[in-house]
């Protein structure tokens, strides 16, 4: 799970965003309690943080950085002492703008690397960091914050240090830019940001700073009681980890805490709910199923508690492996097996919890991450930080979407909202989307009712338990994809409604909410930005909207993309803005970006030269431009060498359509039939078989691409589907080459009748279109078949919105309008499925059969 996501979730219901961004004038803006910084110094507002820079100082691109910390009850004292003293010794720095974001990035989930950093403090020199940590240690003694894991402590209060860039600089790794610091010979390298200190190998720790980290690495491990096995889990309050008792070779489960960070809403850290874990579990003692808690101590200013190891896997990694509907073939003997075996567990689930209930503890944190299951289908819970006794109840705080009962349950009504949540989630584990609309919970349970055959006893506690109290939805519970035979002319008007309400042309950094990648690579991008949207909008039939085309060019000339890359970068706007007729600024941006390339390595369809090069060949084709074919040529010798130097398949997966080998095998094709020389079909064919060698046999007999050691993906950006687009267009010029015999496999992984997500990239939408695509020029029945499920099966995820229907994201959690991930895509995919148009750019063009020889 990428935990960036929940950083992004604290500053609208709706939508992934910034906090700093959804509002003119927070009211807990910082700025309001600060005073006025005098006239010589400048102020730039970036995403969440507030730069505040005396004129005339001349600041190094990389150096020495000092970070602050501090907790949420001393954050504006902390703020207002080092505010005061940089202006008054005129050193620049940068603090968070708001309260609400300084808790969002020291919560819980929030990413680790960057926890605890209230302000960023810029030395123009060395000398210059030793006085500032000096003097600034004396001004804030006594103040406490969290540890950042990233730094190097100066003493023993909320000062750290850490070697990295000041300003922006950039650099290609793995198809993805990175921040990074020039080495001793000039060279860019990556800056790394990871969750503890370290120093580039180039770097000598000033003097001054050794004893500090001597300090860091005092004591000695081998008093520490425990000895540590493999750890289990990190969140930013904290580690899991299975170890050994020293004393006697038990084995037990050593859970961490830290103080001041992983809050909750309310500012709880992670100390205070680890010593309530504590307590509860000594209440339990005894429960089968419950672990035995052994002792608590502290150690390097973190709580420790030891307890019983429960086995199992998760119950969410359970039904991974065992749900039934993401197989491309289901038997009505494969779902009774299921729905028995479920209906057992949700049983011994609520059994269990009875228990809990009977010694007056109310769990308050059940889902399923914190319910195991063992080889023998046994249930144990772990996880008891966010319990209470029900003579002193609290309500969560914290919480999994979709299982979090809402703020209108007491008592153990917030333990029913839970289990109610699981039956439905055992036969359709899309909670997370009734979070965004409850007015679906009625759909859901028809869905599970006809396709498993619940009955409604079962079925009633569902809809009587999760329905609001509060302003329950008074949204129709279906929709036009509920319809016997849906009218797609309707729907398709109803997902471009949703996407043009949610346009927000007043605002700079994005025009469509969508992923939050927008905040990495711009709002104007075609993968996730507005470039991506407005395709898919005329490609469906939807129309040209001319001042959205306005904001994009405005967009565009404010802050041009970083890279050049079709989806994340320049060339994907290029193209937009050529088919909708801005051919001057579309050459201009081509031109622009064409001294990028001989720096552009990643051979992606996504960031790469792939992607780059279709596009070239677009322009050469549309505007019959021989200088553009040079372009696209040269590019495909440079990606024919990388091919032939490609490493293997590492653990990681890559294959498919935007980062693996199948885009320069769809840009290899295109080479072919722009030249109609053989070796680029060659070529094309090669790369094919680059990605299908990263495929393996799902556990449902499909070929899907390999993800580690037993996951495997189906999906359109990395996975089946994503070479199986490619694969569909080889296979149509070149029918009986040895690789397009795996097209029927790869295929068959896109026909499970669930999804968890709606997404192109990453979602059912990719896979609809990739079978849609398939089989106009290759029809099976079969195949057909999926793709009629696939587009009444949207209907799951479709939310009202602004008078039409949007979809959720990545991780369910917000709703999303690009391409990539939202209901573009989404669009995309019905129109390509419904209409015949190109389920993507580069894809769909009619070619002649050439013979094998």
């Amino acid at each position: 799970m990428d935990l960036r996501y929940e950083a992004y979730c604290f500053a609208d219901r709706q939508f992934y965003d910034l906090q700093s961004s959804t509002e003119t004038t927070p009211k807990d803006d910082f700025s309001t309690e600060l005073p006025q910084l005098p006239v010589d110094w400048t102020t730039v507002e970036r995403n969440v943080w507030r730069h505040h820079h005396p004129k005339g100082v001349q600041l190094p691109n990389q150096g020495w950085k000092i970070h602050v910390s501090a907790g949420l009850d001393n954050a504006g004292r902390v703020l207002k002492a080092t505010f005061d003293y940089c202006v008054d010794k005129r050193i620049p720095f940068k603090y968070l703008q708001t309260m609400s974001i300084v808790l969002a990035r020291n919560s819980k989930y929030a990413p680790r690397e960057g926890s605890g950093k209230l302000l960023t403090i810029y030395p123009t020199s060395t000398e210059q960091l030793e006085t500032i940590l000096t003097e600034l240690a004396q001004v804030l003694e006594g103040q406490h914050g969290a540890y950042i894991l990233s730094d190097l402590r100066f003493g023993k209060g909320p000062l750290y240090v850490r070697y990295g860039g000041f300003v922006e600089q950039w650099l290609e790794v793995g198809g993805q830019q990175v921040l990074a610091i020039a080495n001793k010979d000039g060279e860019l390298v990556p800056d790394r940001r990871k969750p503890v200190f370290s120093l580039p190998e180039w770097i000598e720790l000033p003097a001054f700073l050794k004893p500090h980290l001597d300090e860091r690495n005092a004591g000695d491990p081998e008093q520490f009681p425990y000895r540590i096995k493999s750890p289990l889990h990190f969140s930013n309050g904290g580690g899991v980890y299975l170890a050994t008792r020293k004393s006697d070779g038990k084995e037990v489960v050593l859970k961490e805490a830290r103080p001041h960070a992983g809050l909750d809403r309310e500012g709880e850290d992670a100390v205070i709910r680890l010593e309530r874990e504590y307590d509860t579990l000594t209440k339990l003692s005894g429960i089968p199923g419950v672990p035995e808690v052994y002792e608590r101590f502290t150690e390097w200013e973190h709580l420790f508690v030891a307890m019983e190891y429960m086995p199992g896997r998760s119950l969410g990694q359970w039904v991974g492996l065992h749900y039934p509907l993401t197989h491309k073939d289901v038997s009505d003997e494969t779902l009774a097996e299921y729905k028995t075996r479920a209906l057992k567990m949700v049983d011994r689930i609520e059994s269990l919890m009875a228990q809990v209930h009977e010694r007056g503890v109310v769990f308050s944190d059940l889902h399923t991450l914190n319910v195991l299951v063992d080889e023998n289908d046994e249930i144990s819970l772990i996880d008891f930080e966010l319990s209470s006794t029900i003579d002193d109840v609290r309500k969560p705080t914290l919480g999994s979407p979709g299982f979090q009962a809402p703020r209108d349950r007491d008592g153990f009504d917030i333990d029913a909202y839970p289990l109610a949540a699981l039956r439905l989630w055992f036969f359709l584990p899309l909670n997370t989307v009734l979070e965004l609309s409850p007015a679906k919970i009625p759909q859901h349970v028809r869905v599970i009712q006809q396709r498993f055959g619940l009955t409604d006893e079962y079925c009633r506690p569902i809809i009587d338990v999760l329905t609001p109290r509060v302003d329950p939805p008074t949204d129709p519970a279906f929709t036009e994809f509920d319809e016997e035979t849906p009218d797609w002319s309707v729907v398709r008007k109803e997902i471009a409604t949703a996407i043009l309400h949610s346009a927000t042309p007043q605002r700079t950094d994005r025009l469509f909410p969508g992923d939050i990648e927008q905040w990495e690579v711009g709002g104007t991008c075609f993968g996730y930005g507005a470039a991506g949207v407005l395709h898919a909008l005329a490609e469906a039939g939807q129309g040209r909207y001319p001042e959205h085309e306005d904001w994009l060019i405005k967009a565009y000339r404010r802050e041009a993309p970083k890279q050049a890359g079709f989806f994340v970068g320049a060339h994907g706007i290029a193209h937009v803005l050529e088919n909708f007729g801005h051919h001057d600024l579309a050459t201009e941006i081509v031109d622009t970006y064409a001294e990028l390339l001989p720096i552009t390595q990643d051979h992606g369809l996504s960031a790469g030269l792939s992607g780059i090069g279709l596009n070239l060949l677009h322009f050469a084709d549309a505007r019959q431009d021989d200088s553009c074919a040079a372009q696209a040529e040269h590019l495909a010798e440079r990606l024919a060498k990388q091919l032939a130097d490609a490493p293997g398949p590492g653990d990681k997966a890559k294959a498919g359509l935007l980062h693996g080998w199948s885009g320069p095998a769809l840009f290899f094709l295109r080479m072919f039939q722009h030249t109609a020389e053989r070796r680029w079909l060659k070529l094309s064919e090669q790369a094919l078989d680059r990605d299908l060698a990263e495929t393996m046999i799902a556990l449902d007999g499909s070929l899907q691409v390999r993800d580690g050691n037993l996951r495997t993906l189906p999906y359109v950006g990395i996975g089946g589907a994503g070479v199986a687009l490619a694969l569909t267009e080889f296979a149509k010029v070149a029918p009986d080459r040895p690789c397009v015999e795996k097209l029927p496999e790869l295929l068959g992984g896109a026909t499970g009748e669930f999804v968890i997500q709606p997404a192109f990239t990453l979602g059912r939408a990719g896979l609809l279109a990739t079978l849609a695509h398939a089989t106009k020029h290759f029809p099976d029945e079969h195949l057909e078949r999926a793709v009629q499920r696939h587009l009444k099966a949207l209907g799951w995820h479709a939310v009202r919105y602004g008078g039409g229907l949007a979809f959720p994201g990545v991780q369910l959690r917000r709703l999303s309008m690009d391409l990539n991930t939202g209901g573009a895509g989404v669009l995309l995919a019905i129109a390509s499925t419904v209409d015949g148009r190109p389920p993507l750019p580069f894809l769909g063009t009619r070619t002649p059969v050439i013979a094998d020889r």
